[in-house]
């Protein structure tokens, strides 16, 4: 199901409770600023849609489109995006705070300065993702892809990256205080025993 501006305006000021748009079409859309607390949006498509500064905490996102969408400053913050498509999407300083991003694809996506701490990233894609200064203190990142990812001057305390792949990562002044990194491929090549 395909919106126009006026009828997604109309959706978001004059509902009563969480929006429900389970497989809309978003492709592209305006909603910057909006705010989607608890949204009900599963395999929605929002590709290349401005989400700038946008409020989805508690969102349900799973399986949504989100690839190459604006996420700049957006609040996410224990939202479901388990399964979600957010590659080469800009979430930098957004806050994921406790957020769900298991099996999630953000391939290319810029997450750097974003706020992470207990977020569930395991088995996600996160290949070439800027994730400079970014805080993922206490992050599940167990069997995560992060190959030639910038993980310079990240906050990795206490996170969980058994049997992540780090090959080629930037890990420059990053903080792995009391992280767990048994079987974890180094970028080096070498693997953590």
């Amino acid at each position: 199901m395909e919106f126009t501006e006026a009828q997604l305006h109309q959706l978001l000021n004059s509902r009563q409770g969480p929006l429900w748009l389970t497989r809309a079409d978003l492709r592209g859309a305006n909603l910057a600023g909006a705010n989607m607390e608890k949204a009900r949006l599963l395999r929605a498509n929002l590709s290349e849609a401005n989400l700038q500064g946008v409020s989805l905490s508690g969102a349900e996102l799973t399986y949504a489109n989100l690839s190459r969408a604006d996420l700049r400053q957006a609040d996410l913050r224990r939202a479901t995006l388990s399964g979600a498509d957010l590659s080469g999407a800009d979430l930098s300083q957004a806050q994921l705070d406790q957020a769900d991003l298991s099996r999630a694809n953000l391939s290319g996506a810029n997450l750097s300065q974003a706020q992470l701490s207990q977020v569930n990233l395991s088995e996600s894609n996160l290949s070439q993702v800027n994730l400079s200064g970014a805080n993922l203190s206490q992050a599940n990142l167990s069997e995560t892809n992060l190959k030639g990812a910038d993980l310079s001057q990240a906050n990795l305390s206490g996170a969980n990256i058994r049997e992540a792949d780090l090959s080629g990562a930037n890990l420059a002044q990053v903080n792995l205080d009391g992280a767990d990194l048994e079987f974890t491929i180094m970028p080096d090549g070498t693997v953590v025993n």
